[in-house]
């Protein structure tokens, strides 16, 4: 692990953990299906590209994007590029290492847990089966449930809210720069995963580490 700021926490009391890349690996499979999207209208789709929709709902990022695709609306390339998804050459989702363990240990002990993701309610469930299942988090909170993704705080002020915790007592596990910035936003302190990203992409991070194997609770130490 690596500290690479001071979170100036007193007290954490609940998680709040973003779901793809954090808790589940699945960047593989949505890269292949954005760059089916792309290929299939005859288009160029590069690193830099698929970077943007990382850690966001899937019509916002498809909405910097829908000019290149004429006659095309958003919801339509989004439901698109999520039929690519099952597609039976993509390799299926697993947990990020220390995701179940973790999570389990938590329940057990009694911390209030939310997800907060950019995916769909449908798609979370499913992926939460990988670690443990829905049930061992109090809240869940989708695309469908804010009306402003990642960066913005909406979904992590949301989680907060349904666990019933002030944010400054909250710690976020996010993987990506827009979750990082949607925790920040909110008041929660951040450990950034480097599952999807390099260290320096997740600067913005209180704490930074490469998976959740080995993560302590409370994650930050307390100040004297």
């Amino acid at each position: 692990m690596t500290s690479i700021a001071s979170s100036g926490v007193i007290s954490i009391r609940a998680a709040l953990f973003d779901l793809d890349g954090t808790l589940v690996v699945t960047e593989h499979r949505s890269r292949a299906a954005w760059t089916r999207l792309f290929h299939a209208h005859g288009l160029e789709v590069n690193d830099a590209l698929l970077a943007t929709f990382v850690g966001r709902r899937g019509q916002e990022a498809l909405a910097d994007h829908v000019h290149r695709f004429p006659g095309s609306t958003v919801d339509e390339l989004f439901h698109e590029a999520v039929g690519y998804l099952n597609s039976p050459d993509i390799p299926p989702p697993h947990p990020v290492a220390g995701a179940e363990v973790l999570v389990k240990k938590l329940h057990a002990e009694g911390v209030p847990m939310a997800v907060v993701t950019s995916s769909l309610r449908e798609h979370a469930h499913a992926l939460l089966d990988h670690v443990g299942g829905a049930d061992l988090f109090a809240a869940l909170i989708t695309a469908e449930d804010v009306r402003r993704g990642k960066p913005h705080p909406e979904g992590f002020l949301a989680g907060c809210a349904a666990l019933g915790v002030d944010p400054a007592q909250a710690v976020a596990f996010e993987d990506a720069p827009a979750g990082i910035a949607a925790a920040k936003n909110a008041g929660l302190a951040c450990v950034g995963l480097t599952t999807t990203h390099g260290t320096e992409a997740l600067a913005a991070a209180d704490l930074v580490v490469p998976d959740l194997a080995g993560i302590r609770w409370p994650p930050f130490v307390t100040a004297a």
